[in-house]
Order: C-alpha cells, then structure tokens, then sequence
C-alpha cells in the first residue's frame, strides 16, 4: 500500500481534545460533520485545506488525553492517508489502525520532513519517502497490514466472515 500527500506538521503532546474538539463529541455523528471539525482548536485552516492522502506529521506523545474515537475518524473522514510521529499515545495509536489510518513511528523522517512537503510512505517496504531524503520504519505485521487495507477492523472482519461463507 502506498500514501502520497502534502504534510501537515505539528509538535509534540496534540491530545484528542485539540484534534476533535470534546463538545462536538455526542452532538456530531455524520462522517462530514466530523472531518468538519478535525483540528479546528489547533489549525483553523485544516479542516477547509486538506486534500485526500494528505499526511499529518507530529512530534511526541501524539492522540493522548481522552479515548474518543472521533479523534481518529475526523481525520480519515477529512482525507488524511496517513499520520507520522515520533511517538503515539497508546489508546490512539490502537484506534487509528481500528479505523484504518496507517500511525506511523519514524522520529527521523519526522526530524527531517517540513510543513508543505510532499512525501510518500510505502507501507510493504516500510520507507517514507521525503524531499531530504528516504527514511525506513519498522513494517507492520501482516495481521495489522490486512487491517489497514481493509479500512478498518470492522471491514476486515467483515471480509474474513464473508470468505468463511458465514
């Protein structure tokens, strides 16, 4: 599977709350409304600017604070192909390859990568692809691989019961 987009860079500690705002959390439902609202308290413009594939690249600790998945769909919804981090918080991380957004480890590529900068990933061969230089990052395992390109776990389990025939 290969991601090619523009970066969206930020720093470090973007927590949920700042990635989807918590007052839209029981009041929003529709995959629009969502993405609507991604960022909104952290970049105003990124909602009405973002481009399907579109990658957002982060310093450490991104997604931590609150569980809630919206902080997950809003991207997806909004087009990102995929988010690049020194470091996740555990519960997001988890939720982004539930929902099938790529999250992806590689604090050198981070290092190196500026905000504009179009880059590409190849999730097979585990490369980032950036204008200073090409970066490697630990693959996912196979299991996590079909996950992602599913769509998410509820797409992949969907797919595994309709190849068994249930």
């Amino acid at each position: 599977m290969k991601i090619e987009g523009r970066v969206w860079k930020y720093g470090d500690d973007v927590n949920t709350d700042v990635i989807f705002p918590g007052k839209y959390t029981y009041t929003l439902r529709k995959p629009e409304e969502l993405a609507a609202h991604a960022l909104e308290d952290l970049d105003p413009d990124f909602a009405s600017n973002v481009k399907p594939g579109d990658i957002i690249v982060a310093g450490k600790n991104w997604g931590n604070g609150s569980s809630r998945e919206q902080a997950v769909t809003s991207l997806k919804y909004a087009g990102v192909g995929a988010v690049v981090a020194v470091s996740f918080a555990r519960i997001w991380f988890r939720n982004a390859i539930n929902n099938g957004l790529p999250a992806i480890t590689c604090p050198e590529a981070v290092e190196a990568i500026q905000h504009g900068d179009v880059i590409s990933i190849d999730m097979d061969e585990g490369t980032i692809h950036t204008p200073r230089g090409d970066f490697d990052f630990a693959p996912f395992p196979p299991y996590l691989q079909e996950i992602l390109k599913a769509g998410g776990i509820i797409e992949h389990v969907k797919k595994e019961l309709s190849e068994e025939g249930r």
